[in-house]
C-alpha cells in the first residue's frame, strides 16, 4: 500500500468523487509514475490524503491502481489508520481511537486499537453493502459456463465458487487466476448491467473474487480478488469480504454479529461480520464491519525528471 503523503499539487473538488476526477483530469500521469514501473510494479496500490469533505471527517482519501481509480480499499483504510495515528498526522487518544474517513462510496468510521501508541489492530465500519445479483451464469470464452453472484461491498464484484474452475488459490495458480478472473470479468460486463442506485459513479463491475475452502480449517473460507487490469489483491479485500458478508448473510449463513475469518491469497486474514441493517433504495443491504492488521515496510521519495522520456511510467501485464 504507497500512500502519498506530501509534494501533491492542489486537488480540487467539494466531495471525493469530485477530487478524484480533478485529479484523474489534471494529474493521471502521477498515477502512472507512481503504480507503474520503474517506481512500481502491475500490482501496485495507492491511495492519495486529502482534507476531509465533511464538517466532522477527519480526512478523505481516494485510491489509485494499475488500471486507475477504486471506490473504496478495506486495506487501504486498515493501512491508513495505523499511518496517521502512528505517525501523528492525526492526533487522537484513548486505547481504540476513531477515524472519520471520506471515500469515494462514503464514510468509512474506522477504530484504532493501540497499545503503547503501536497500532495493534483496526477495525472498520464499511459503507452499505448488499447483494445485486444471485445464482446467475455466464458463458466466458476458453472456460466455459460460470455460475456467479455479484454484491457491492464498496465496490462491485463477481463472486464465483473456485471449485467448478478446477484451479487452486494459490502461488500455484497465480497466472492462470489472472487470466480466468479477465475473461470473467469481461464475460459479466458484457452480459449484464451493473448500476448503483443512489450513486451512478460507483456502478461498474470492479472484479471477481474466486471463493474456496480455507488451506488453514480454522478459518472459514479463502478468497481471491483479481481487479482492475488483472490485479491481484495480496490482501482478503476489505470491500470484497464486505460483499462476502452482504452475501452470506441474505443466504442465511451467519447471523448478525457473528464473525468469520477469511483467508488471502498469501494465507493472511481478515475479519468481517454484519454489525447492522440497512436498505439502499430498495434493497436490503448490511453494514459490515471488517477488521485487520498492518506493518510499516518503509518510507521513500519518488522523483520525475521532467527529461526522463519515461517518466510516466511503464507496464507489462
Amino acid at each position: 500500500m504507497r500512500i502519498i503523503t506530501d509534494g501533491l499539487p492542489e486537488i480540487k473538488g467539494n466531495t471525493i468523487l469530485e477530487k478524484q476526477k480533478y485529479f484523474k483530469d489534471k494529474y493521471d500521469f502521477i498515477r502512472k509514475g507512481l503504480m507503474w514501473e520503474p517506481r512500481g510494479h502491475a500490482d501496485m496500490y495507492g491511495a492519495v490524503l486529502t482534507e476531509p469533505v465533511t464538517a466532522d471527517g477527519d480526512f478523505g482519501v481516494f485510491f489509485l491502481h494499475n488500471e486507475g481509480y477504486s471506490t473504496m480499499c478495506g486495506h487501504a483504510i486498515i493501512a491508513l489508520t495505523k499511518m496517521v495515528i502512528e505517525t501523528g498526522l492525526i492526533q487522537k487518544k484513548g486505547k481504540e481511537q476513531e477515524l472519520k474517513i471520506d471515500t469515494p462510496s462514503g464514510r468509512v468510521l474506522s477504530y484504532a486499537k493501540t497499545d503503547n501508541n503501536v497500532v495493534k489492530k483496526v477495525r472498520f465500519r464499511n459503507v452499505p453493502s448488499f447483494v445485486y445479483l444471485k445464482d446467475k451464469e455466464v458463458e466466458v470464452p476458453g472456460i466455459g459456463m460460470v455460475s456467479f453472484d455479484a454484491a457491492f461491498g464498496g465496490a462491485f464484484y463477481a463472486l464465483c465458487d473456485v471449485k467448478q474452475l478446477g484451479i487452486n488459490m494459490d502461488a500455484t495458480d497465480y497466472d492462470k487466476l489472472v487470466d480466468y478472473g479477465k475473461r470473467i470479468k469481461r464475460a459479466v460486463n458484457g452480459n449484464f448491467n451493473v448500476r448503483h442506485s443512489e450513486h451512478p459513479e460507483l456502478g461498474f463491475l470492479y472484479g471477481v473474487i474466486f471463493t474456496g475452502d480455507p488451506y488453514d480449517y480454522h478459518n472459514h473460507s479463502r478468497n481471491v480478488c483479481v481487479f482492475a487490469d488483472g490485479e491481484v489483491d495480496r490482501s482478503a479485500t476489505g470491500t470484497g469480504v464486505s460483499a462476502r458478508a452482504a452475501l452470506h448473510y441474505a443466504n442465511g449463513d451467519i447471523s448478525l454479529g457473528e464473525e468469520i475469518t477469511i483467508e488471502s491469497i498469501l494465507g493472511s486474514t481478515m475479519q468481517v461480520k454484519v454489525v447492522e441493517e440497512t436498505k439502499v433504495g430498495v434493497k436490503d443491504a448490511v453494514i459490515p464491519e471488517v477488521s485487520g492488521s498492518a506493518w510499516f515496510t518503509g518510507r521513500n521519495e519518488c522523483w520525475f525528471d521532467p527529461d526522463d522520456p519515461l517518466k510516466e511510467g511503464f507496464i507489462f501485464r
